[in-house]
């Protein structure tokens, strides 16, 4: 059976139904890696054993007539800045190589309560810094749409495991766009949630009032699934608010988009767009408006120009906080030095890369006397007012369409040319970040060279089954994507 063609939901119904079992499921994953990840290096650790054992005891458990888990049989992977127990978690960098975690992340706990089975590590942009998973020490991981082209990043391997058909789900983190803008690139679909929906506990942080959990799918029930199991409090991480969470599952049975205002974005330069991408926030448009959905524009001029010097100023000051324990002495990798300024200097310089470096460079810059004051401090109240402008638009529309990311996938190497060009392709992501606003890269089907086109849609905080319904009913009429299969995919 082509057990990669299948939707989460179908693999958890057929392990279920005792038509195959999970420990088939699981192998077959296992070696579809082996086979064709060597074309795209998604997956930096393989668990094998692990998987195995977990298939297994799933299905001694369906066998024993113990309720098997709303995933159960169901593989997955999760970005290398997921601590997972025994398994190494190196966030793609030599600062962490060979630090295996003594306990999961709760959302891995989560996934693995619920039957599903991690095979493996994703590949990723350095400690999630970057948007084009080239940085990584493991190697740059290829689109599998177009092994010319970046698959996006931070999330970069999670999103090119998904589109290649390796795993019918996996999961990322997002801080200003790093499941959506992959998710976007490699043609899936990818989740920011809304700040405090689901726990971050065991994610090594990059900023941390930014930073989110979000599932990477190939269609939107199985990301409704997945948000149901994600989901909850966790007394473990006090910023993932306790409140009783809806069903999303059940928000795709009701969903309708008839009655609903829905905003198309403007005030930005529509040429600065390439034009499949604002096609397909026409026909995005058009989908809504047939689905009996009110199309109005939203202007949001505080957002659009300030977001990009707003979230790097938060973001930068965050991560050379949170980053600073890696010095070689308490954590990370570790060189000799003459004194204890030299050995933490050597060290740093060794264990991290230049993106990295840099990143940590400007944000201890920005957190210096001076500079705090007349930057960072204006840059968070630059943040409560993009939020409130996002506020106010929510009393007056229901969701919001914009784009993700102003280009189709970049093509290899562009960023070493052009850094400033991969900053800049974040004033559309890093608004949901800077709001705490759920948002979704939506599929709309590729161009005749086969590059996925996409729309970003976003939704009043909390507001998250409610988008998950209006994805839904986009989906149906702009289809799903499928999986890339490797044996003709030759580009």
């Amino acid at each position: 059976m082509e057990f990669h063609k299948l939707s989460a939901r179908e693999i958890a119904s057929g392990v279920k139904e005792g038509r195959f079992t999970a420990e088939e499921v699981v192998l077959a994953a296992i070696e579809r890696v082996k086979k064709y990840d060597g074309k795209y290096n998604s997956i930096v650790t393989l668990c094998e054993d692990e998987a195995t054992a977990a298939a297994v005891k799933a299905d001694e458990a369906a066998a024993s007539g113990v309720e098997p888990g709303p995933l159960a049989g169901v593989p997955f992977v999760v970005k290398d800045n997921f601590c997972t127990s025994g398994i190494e978690t190196a966030c793609g960098s030599k600062m962490l190589r060979g630090w295996r975690p003594h306990y999961d992340a709760t959302a891995v706990k989560y996934m693995k309560e619920a039957g599903a089975v991690l095979i493996g590590k994703a590949n990723m942009d350095e400690f999630a810094m970057g948007s084009t998973t080239e940085s990584s020490v493991f190697g740059p991981t290829l689109n599998p749409r177009d092994t010319g082209r970046v698959p996006g990043g931070s999330s970069g391997g999670s999103a090119a495991a998904v589109a290649a058909g390796l795993v019918p789900v996996a999961l990322g983190s997002d801080t200003g766009g790093s499941v959506r803008q992959p998710a976007a690139f490699c043609g899936v679909q990818g989740m920011k949630p809304s700040y405090g929906q689901i726990s971050r506990y065991g994610i090594v942080a990059y900023a941390s009032s930014l930073d989110q959990v979000g599932p990477l799918t190939r269609n939107i029930g199985d990301m409704a699934l997945l948000m149901d199991v994600l989901a909850k409090e966790d007394p473990n991480d006090t910023t993932c608010d306790a409140y009783e969470r809806p069903s999303f599952s059940g928000a795709l049975e009701n969903a309708s988009l008839a009655g609903k205002k829905i905003a198309l974005l403007s005030g930005y330069e529509r040429g600065s767009i390439e034009k499949p991408l604002a096609d397909a926030i026409d026909r995005a448009a058009a989908i809504a408006r047939d689905a009996g959905a009110e199309i109005v524009e939203a202007r949001l001029p505080i957002t659009m120009e300030h977001t990009v010097a707003c979230y790097y100023m938060i973001a930068l000051g965050d991560a050379s906080s949170k980053l600073a324990c890696y010095d070689g002495m308490r954590y990370g990798h570790h060189a000799d030095g003459k004194n204890l300024s030299e050995m933490y200097k050597k060290s740093r310089m060794e264990g991290f890369g230049d993106e990295v470096r840099r990143r940590i460079l400007v944000g201890t810059c920005i957190l210096t006397r001076g500079y705090y004051e007349n930057y960072f401090v204006p840059a968070t109240k630059v943040r409560r007012m993009i939020a409130d402008e996002f506020r106010e638009l929510f009393k007056e529309a229901d969701a919001l369409i914009c784009p993700i990311i102003p280009s189709l996938a970049y093509k290899r190497g562009l960023v070493e040319e052009d850094p400033v060009r991969m900053y800049l392709g974040d004033v559309f992501t890093t608004i949901a970040n800077l709001a705490g606003l759920p948002s979704m890269s939506l599929n709309m089907g590729f161009t005749s060279d086969g590059l996925p086109t996409n729309v970003q849609l976003l939704a009043p905080r909390f507001g998250d089954a409610e988008l998950l319904s209006y994805a839904s009913l986009m989906e149906k009429a702009a289809g799903a994507p499928a999986a890339v299969d490797p044996e003709k995919e030759g580009r």
